[in-house]
């Protein structure tokens, strides 16, 4: 067989210098060839040797084993180095050198992990839809309409019936699929209108579909079917059922009292101008400034500081006192300095603080008190908005979300606390652990507000919630920008009602 013509430029020892500097230069070094599994290397597993006149490269690992014969290359960057090899029959093709340890080629390592996942969907849906023509099969993103990249998305046609189709890769949140596999079949819905969209089947990694499950429980049916697959290392599909993910991770702890002497030596503390004492249902006594904790009392003791805490003595009240006034300076709505970062710093916390004060300018049917936060807890930690729990008039509970910023995922993460609140009442558990002393609460499932600066809701908001079961009852608060001044409701609107 005759060599591959090389363009003119660098012999073949030339190119190989090349990359062996490159390689050398990495801190991170991977191979990727277009279409296949990114291949990480060592020095265990390449290998960049002249055989005659040919310079070939090698790598391996324990499923696969490249041999590419090595033509020409294009000018490296940092980040990549980009080659032109022989395949078999003299097929020409790119071979991309990576320093995963740079961002543009993590970036690079990133989409082609999007596009082997792809392929993989593809398999998939051939396997539970056989009779359905793949129309449409993407792993891009469409800013215009909210999609994103990371979960390959794909429409199936059959005559004038369709279905979307969206996919959570091994290491991606499946819940967080969710939302963008409602946007994609609202999409679809309104760009083939000569088709009957019928629902969106969902695919998730096997053992981690447990959080999308109870999503897919509290959506209406009569709006959209909603099938669940999941997916094993091995690529066997079986269809889920969202009924047999009944078990939440979520606890609620008994509701304590603070002891009646409870911080008696840190009153003068506690009593600082602008400070906000918050009892927590454990009994603790959280002190903060505009929503920022900077101490907290349990039982005589007080901890204190911002990000690590120690523990108060006498002598420590000075410095404390100082703390607080520098809190006051930067954390206020007349603030000069708003790139200032405790200006900034968890701005939730800050209209959790204004919501608190002014709960009954939010709804005037809720009681001002007792409000508890974050509970019940999740198992999975930190969710990125706050949770407040509070009751109205009349004894039914009602589940406060807030959001300072726009956040697609807000419907979905409060129908989340929604759902355990839910578990917790149908079981009676608040009452018996001592929530909301003295109030009846009654058995209708909760409320749900949704609270946010009214141009900080995401534009697909409405879109998720029109899924909603309609026993979720669901109201959107829109308040004004200028929120951290005054707590001023600008709509109120129901459900995946739009504003006018």
């Amino acid at each position: 067989m005759p060599p591959v013509d090389r363009p003119p430029g660098r012999t073949t020892v030339e190119i190989r210098a090349v990359i062996e500097a490159f390689l050398q230069s990495c801190r991170q070094p991977a191979l990727l060839e277009p279409g296949e599994e990114l291949l990480p290397l060592t020095g265990d597993n390449f290998s960049l040797e002249m055989r005659g006149s040919r310079l070939m490269l090698e790598a391996w690992d324990r499923t696969r084993n490249l041999a590419r014969r090595v033509t020409a290359l294009q000018e490296p960057s940092a980040a990549r180095l980009e080659l032109t090899v022989e395949r078999f029959a003299r097929r020409e093709g790119q071979l991309f050198l990576l320093d995963l340890a740079r961002p543009a080629g993590a970036d690079l390592g990133r989409r082609s992990a999007r596009l082997v996942f792809r392929e993989r969907f593809r398999l998939f849906l051939r396997r539970q839809f056989p009779e359905w023509d793949l129309a449409e099969l993407s792993a891009e993103a469409n800013l215009e309409f909210s999609l994103s990249p990371a979960f390959p998305r794909a429409f199936l046609r059959h005559g004038q019936h369709g279905w979307a189709a969206l996919a959570c890769p091994p290491e991606g949140d499946a819940a967080a699929a969710l939302s963008f596999g409602l946007i994609w079949l609202s999409y679809l819905r309104a760009s083939k209108r000569r088709v009957a969209v019928e629902g969106l089947a969902l695919y998730a990694p096997a053992g981690r579909e447990r959080a999308a499950a109870l999503r897919l429980l509290a959506l209406d049916p009569a709006a959209a079917r909603c099938e669940l697959f999941t997916y094993s290392e091995q690529d066997f599909v079986v269809r889920g059922d969202p009924r047999d993910h009944g078990n939440l991770d979520t606890r609620l702890d008994p509701c304590r009292r603070p002891a009646p002497n409870q911080g008696e030596a840190w009153q003068r503390i506690a009593a600082l101008p602008g400070v906000e004492r918050i009892v927590k249902h454990d009994g603790r006594a959280s002190l903060r400034v505009r929503g920022l904790e900077f101490a907290e009392i349990s039982g005589g003791d007080l901890i204190f500081g911002l990000g690590r805490r120690r523990a108060a003595h006498p002598h420590h009240a000075a410095e404390i006192e100082r703390l607080v006034e520098e809190l006051q300076r930067a954390r206020t709505p007349a603030a000069q300095d708003h790139a200032h970062p405790l200006y900034r710093q968890y701005p939730e916390a800050w209209l959790e603080s204004q919501a608190r004060a002014q709960l009954e300018t939010l709804d005037a049917s809720l009681l001002p008190d007792p409000v508890y936060g974050q509970v019940p807890a999740f198992a999975a930690g930190e969710r990125g908005v706050i949770d407040l729990l509070a009751v109205d008039r009349t004894g039914r509970l009602a589940v406060v979300e807030l959001k300072a910023s726009a956040d697609l995922h807000l419907p979905l993460q409060a129908l989340d606390y929604w759902i355990r609140v839910k578990w917790h009442l149908d079981r009676g558990e608040f009452t018996a652990s001592g929530y909301f002393p003295g109030i009846e609460l009654r058995p209708e499932p909760p409320r749900l507000l949704l609270v946010s600066p009214a141009l900080q809701f995401h534009p697909t908001t409405e879109t998720i919630l029109g899924y909603f079961s309609p026993v979720v009852d669901v109201e959107r608060i829109g308040v004004a920008e200028d929120w951290r001044k005054e707590l001023r409701v600008m709509f109120r609107l129901t459900g995946a009602e739009r504003p006018r």
